[in-house]
């Protein structure tokens, strides 16, 4: 089990009172889309259905499900429109109770299906939140079958996750594995060297070869292929077996200008590449506008170059930069 699967069984295993609560409906301007969803337990939240007002209201009718249920009442108050506060001596705010509109009464009271609750919920001035759509709220207890499905359904979007090759542990190989700690993607770092491969995160795979350029041909379709290891010479022997790959989401080297234009002269003289193939060679990583070359900032660029690439190829089902 990895990445969402895992972070939702660690939950689930410390709250054995929680409620689910999902986006039934998504009517214009909303925060998340329909079938959005998250876990509300007395003390804590997993997910998200947008944050803002609409997320407050519905994790305050959440927790006032669980203390039916015979939860204890949550010690801490939720936050409050920003127009219910009043200003006290010194210009420091205080908190006055939420009117009942504010806190969803008439737009966000409810009506009972069932076992579910459902809030009506408009983005508007009601609420204090501007959007402008409608969102239609249902929430639930998350009982056995329901705590299976999410689970079954985390393991099965875990396994779709996008791939995410880094060839290279150094100072940027870290720095990226880092940026993608948090986004939806399967990340395979692959080296030559086992100390290069030391202190990644837990969520990271990681690869040991002599060989690295196999790990591309053993790997998915719509994969992204992200080449920065400690030998110009390995780079480019991956990146030529990345471009082969036309199924590729995204192929990218780190380095120079100068380190492009000597990869090309190799690539279409020795390694028999085409032109069409290597206009698809993205490098530098991260694009050149910015020219701080710290590993961190390198990442920061790069990761939304990669996850850009990977949402492209998905949504249009072609591989490769457009």
């Amino acid at each position: 089990m990895s990445g969402t699967a895992k972070s939702l069984r660690a939950f689930l295993d410390a709250s054995p009172l929680a409620a689910l609560v999902e986006v039934a409906e998504a009517k214009g301007s909303t925060p998340r889309e329909k079938g959005a969803w998250m876990l509300v337990s007395p003390e804590r939240i997993f997910g998200t259905i947008g944050g803002g007002q609409l997320e407050f209201m519905a994790i305050d009718k959440a927790r006032d499900m669980l203390a039916g249920a015979g939860a204890a009442p949550h010690p801490y108050p939720l936050p409050v429109p920003f127009d219910k506060l009043r200003t006290g001596r010194g210009g420091s705010p205080m908190l006055t109770p939420p009117s009942p509109r504010s806190r969803g009464e008439g737009t966000g009271e409810g009506q009972r299906d069932g076992e579910r609750l459902l809030l009506d919920i408009p983005l508007g001035p009601e609420i204090g939140q501007c959007c402008g759509g409608r969102v239609e709220v249902s929430i639930r207890l998350a009982d056995a079958a329901v705590r299976s499905m999410l689970l079954e359904q985390a393991e099965v979007e875990d396994a779709r996750l996008p791939h995410v090759y880094l060839f290279g542990g150094g100072h940027v190989g870290h720095a990226l594995t880092a940026a993608f700690a948090l986004l939806p993607v399967r990340v395979i770092v692959v080296e030559t060297r086992a100390d290069a491969l030391e202190g990644m995160p837990e969520s990271v795979e990681t690869r040991l070869t002599p060989v690295p350029e196999e790990m591309v041909r053993d790997a998915s379709a719509g994969s992204a292929f992200v080449v920065l290891t400690h030998d110009h010479a390995l780079d480019f022997l991956i990146v030529a077996e990345a471009l082969k790959r036309e199924d590729a989401a995204y192929v990218g080297m780190i380095g120079s200008k100068t380190k492009k234009a000597t990869f090309r002269s190799w690539y279409l003289k020795t390694a028999g590449g085409s032109e069409a193939d290597f206009a698809r060679l993205v490098s530098p990583i991260g694009g050149d506008q910015v020219k701080d070359k710290r590993p961190a900032v390198i990442a920061a660029l790069a990761a939304a170059e990669i996850m850009t690439a990977l949402a492209l190829s998905l949504s249009t089902g072609k591989h490769g930069p457009s």
